[in-house]
């Protein structure tokens, strides 16, 4: 298939903060989830393959929380029946389905990772991303050498070749970091899915204008799906509602969604367009002329967040703040 329809699902949020049944809440977001792709499906048609939903679209984010607290109360287990649930809805209505969630891994059962999991037709987990930058959870990078030993850098950095086209994922403000992009697009990645939980507005925001420039930069498609709102917390509820966008290779918002539930930013993938321009020579064949050798070498020689910050287990969370600090020190020190 070298073309399909794609739709970034703005479904509202609801916070597991202060939730008396944590568990009872996300099985209520799961049904919905598979209430509205069954829905959205039926409305844009059979040609509709891949779905993507909002950031942590299950559960909300920590507000306070210690990483032990959040991880037992909110955090998914990879084959948990949330993931069970999802991958069934993503086989009934023969959609790949990227869903964005945090979840827990038996090698470093003191964390939890931020998740970007892609399911497919088949109600199979094609690919599992681990959010890279975050400012106040674990990643990977945090316990560098054995999760490189555990997963390898295929792991850290996944691409899923399917029936239709090389999908990768990006997590929310990732979308700003331009690096983790073109490393996804240089591992082949077509399309970028980019669940994100964020302000939205009329005007161009940093991330919407990031989005923009990581197609253009990677000729590769992105489909951000936004929150249609939030609730069960004290943060205004339409404080991240709307904006859900598929942006081409060429930086085009091909549909782009108002504020609330939605399904209006929806449009076509043509994948086989894609692999055409990616072979044109020309001045807007950017990821051709990127010098990769040169980067390598000039990155390699500043002193930026340093790996394997959590060897010793969980932190509290004033932790990610000292080391932030810590890293803007040593570079403008």
């Amino acid at each position: 298939m070298t073309a399909f329809r794609a739709l970034a699902l703005q479904t509202r949020t609801t916070a597991v903060n202060a939730a008396g049944d944590p568990r009872a809440e996300i099985r209520a977001a799961v049904d919905r989830v598979g209430r509205q792709v069954g829905a959205s499906k039926a409305w844009i048609g059979r040609d509709l393959r891949l779905v993507v939903l909002p950031e942590y679209a299950l559960t909300g984010f920590p507000m306070g929380e210690s990483v032990a607290e959040w991880r037992d109360k909110a955090a998914l287990d990879p084959d948990g029946p949330e993931y069970l649930a999802l991958a069934e809805i993503a086989a009934r209505h023969d959609v790949f389905l990227c869903v964005n969630a945090y979840e827990r891994d038996g090698h470093f059962p003191e964390l939890y990772f931020q998740a970007c999991v892609v399911l497919s037709p088949a109600g199979e987990a094609v690919l599992r991303y681990r959010r890279l930058h975050s400012m106040f959870s674990p990643s990977p990078y945090d316990v560098w050498d054995r999760y490189l030993r555990i997963y390898g850098i295929d792991g850290v950095l996944p691409v899923a070749r399917t029936e239709i086209g090389a999908l990768a994922a990006i997590a929310s403000e990732e979308i700003l970091h331009p690096e983790l992009a073109r490393a996804l697009a240089l591992r082949g990645a077509e399309v970028l899915c980019n669940p994100t939980c964020e302000a939205s507005s009329p005007m161009l925001t940093a991330k919407a204008v990031a989005r923009r420039a990581r197609a253009v930069e990677n000729l590769a498609y992105v489909v951000s799906a936004n929150t249609g709102g939030l609730a069960g917390i004290a943060i205004p509820g339409d404080s991240t509602n709307g904006g859900s966008e598929l942006i081409d290779y060429e930086g085009r918002v091909l549909a782009q969604a108002g504020p609330g539930e939605s399904l209006v930013a929806a449009a076509e993938v043509d994948v086989a367009a894609l692999r055409r321009f990616r072979r044109r020579p020309g001045l807007d064949n950017l990821l051709s002329r990127v010098k990769t050798r040169l980067w390598a070498e000039e990155y390699g020689r500043h002193d930026g967040e340093r790996p394997d910050g959590l060897a010793g287990g969980a932190p509290e969370r004033a932790w990610f703040a000292a080391r932030q600090a810590e890293t803007i020190e040593r570079l403008h020190g």
